[in-house]
């Protein structure tokens, strides 16, 4: 348990890193399929269930890290990117609004920024180091 602790900011990081790439290889990978008659139609189901994977991923991330911090204003950052992130993958899966492509780029490297910023200011050797006392 303590190492999910630990790493949370790290496994945030990443998580929200991968999800930066990945949503920056969409386009090209498109239009690299768009030129090849081999693909179908739209993308593979895989592709698509990645977002929902990385959601998981950075939401357990989020929790543990806004759980052991001693940052109290990093708390309310950390959930609403994870929120912003939410809204704008569920609104492009079901696309109520439209919204340019690039505006998932914020909450996406907002939470790599935070988790950054937390893991370096929040080191633990016990279980209990970095909780704030509230």
């Amino acid at each position: 348990m303590i190492v999910l602790k630990q790493k949370s900011d790290l496994l945030g990081t990443m998580a929200s890193s991968l999800c930066l790439a990945h949503c920056i290889a969409t386009p090209f990978l498109f239009i690299a399929q768009a030129s090849s008659a081999t693909f179908t139609s739209g993308p593979p189901t895989w592709w698509k269930l990645i977002d929902y994977i990385f959601l998981l991923i950075s939401f357990g991330a989020v929790y543990w890290s806004t759980k052991n911090t001693t940052i109290s204003w990093i708390k309310p950052l950390l959930w609403g990117s994870w929120f912003f992130l939410t809204a704008i993958i569920f609104n492009e899966k079901l696309e109520l609004l439209p919204l340019p492509e690039a505006i998932i780029y914020i909450p996406a490297i907002a939470l790599a920024m935070l988790h950054l910023y937390n893991r370096k200011h929040c080191k633990c050797a016990t279980d209990n180091c970095c909780v704030n006392e509230e």
